[in-house]
This record gives C-alpha cells, structure tokens and sequence, in this order.
C-alpha cells in the first residue's frame, strides 16, 4: 500500500488508474481498493484527488500561471472537474482561492499537507 501511495505522491500528475496501482502494490484490484481505504481512510482516486488539488493549491498561491493550466498540469482532464472537484476540497473556487492570497505574496508559506488538515471537516 506505501508503494501505491508513494507512486500516487511522485506520479500525481499522471492517469494512474485502480488495476495499475494495484499492480504496483502486487495485489488485485478489488482487494488494493479495500486495502487501501482501511489503511488510509479514504479510496484510492479520493486520495489522488486531493493530492492534486493540493498541489494546485500551491500552484495558485505561488504563480500567476492561468487556472487552466494548472489544471491540466496537477492531472485533471477537463476545467470542469477541477473547479468541482477543488471547490469540494477546499469550499471554494480555484479564482477565489488565489483572489485571497493575492495581496498576501509570497510570505504565507504554509505546507498544503497541514493546510488541508484544517480545512478538512472535523469527524
């Protein structure tokens, strides 16, 4: 399971799909998905959801490169389901969510992994 975290973290950015993470893991498909939600606490494609929103976070925060783009670049393959996704994620859209960092620059540097953990709902 850390093998197909791991690949998930490094290859974010990537179509990784269940059967390929499940080789990784040397496990089927239906057993690395229930492995991998008990030991994580979340599915497979919700955890690589989140790692890419977060790193869009990042991106937000730190370029002025075009939403799209970032878009496509952390691994969604459409606009739609990134500002759906990302909005589900962080309760608010990718233009709100840089509009507010906007005027505070570079100074805040806060890891997105310990910016998602307070942003997650409690329970």
């Amino acid at each position: 399971m850390l093998r197909a975290r791991d690949t998930m973290d490094r290859a974010f950015s990537q179509p990784l799909d269940v059967g390929a993470l499940a080789r990784v893991a040397h496990v089927s498909p239906a057993h690395f998905s229930r492995q991998f939600r008990a030991t994580f606490g979340e599915s497979p494609h919700r955890y690589l959801q989140r790692r890419r929103v977060e790193r869009a976070m990042e991106l937000l925060r730190e370029t002025d490169r075009p939403v799209t783009e970032i878009c496509f670049d952390v691994g969604f393959g459409s606009l739609g389901t990134f500002s759906r996704t990302f909005r589900a994620v962080v309760g608010e859209s990718p233009s709100a969510y840089r509009a507010r960092f906007a005027g505070e620059g570079k100074a805040l540097r806060v890891p997105a992994c310990w910016a998602m953990a307070w942003l997650r709902p409690a329970g």
